[in-house]
């Protein structure tokens, strides 16, 4: 069994309201709450953190099955939200949307379109960090398979 162990560094020198930093590797930036949740903005926030673990597990995890199946790509870009919600002022991560768009090379043949289809749906249930929040925030897949001209 191999583990890999990632470390994160803090620092929050204030309330709720200022600003601090992270630390992770190559992730470096300030941190705060988000203006929606009358903090002050700045920098990145847990909720955006977790739309971006989300949102970058998977669309890595599909370009790997992708590869693995030997079917080429054109390109692979996603759009993904985060739903909170807000209810007697407690804060719920409710769920995710990923809407990623694969565009196949020209010429790419129906069972391709169709095995890649059936990979966007497979790359979200392999997803590390989906399996990691499963069952706490839901997660919803628009996938658009098409192929370039």
């Amino acid at each position: 069994m191999a583990e890999h162990v990632f470390h994160l560094k803090a620092n929050w020198p204030g309330l709720r309201n200022d600003v601090g930093e992270i630390e992770a590797g190559n992730l470096v930036t300030k941190i705060s709450i988000p203006p929606v949740m009358d903090g002050p903005g700045v920098g990145t926030n847990p909720d955006e953190m977790l739309l971006g673990a989300a949102a970058t597990c998977y669309i890595i995890t599909l370009a790997a099955m992708m590869e693995r199946s030997g079917i080429e790509k054109k390109s692979l870009t996603m759009e993904s939200e985060g739903i909170v919600d807000v209810t007697k002022g407690v804060f719920t991560y409710k769920k995710i949307i990923h809407r990623p768009l694969v565009v196949l090379k020209p010429g790419a043949s129906d069972k391709e379109v169709e095995m890649t289809k059936r990979l966007a749906k497979k790359a979200e249930t392999s997803c590390m960090i989906s399996r990691a929040i499963q069952g706490n925030v839901g997660i919803e897949l628009h996938a658009t398979v098409e192929v370039a001209s």
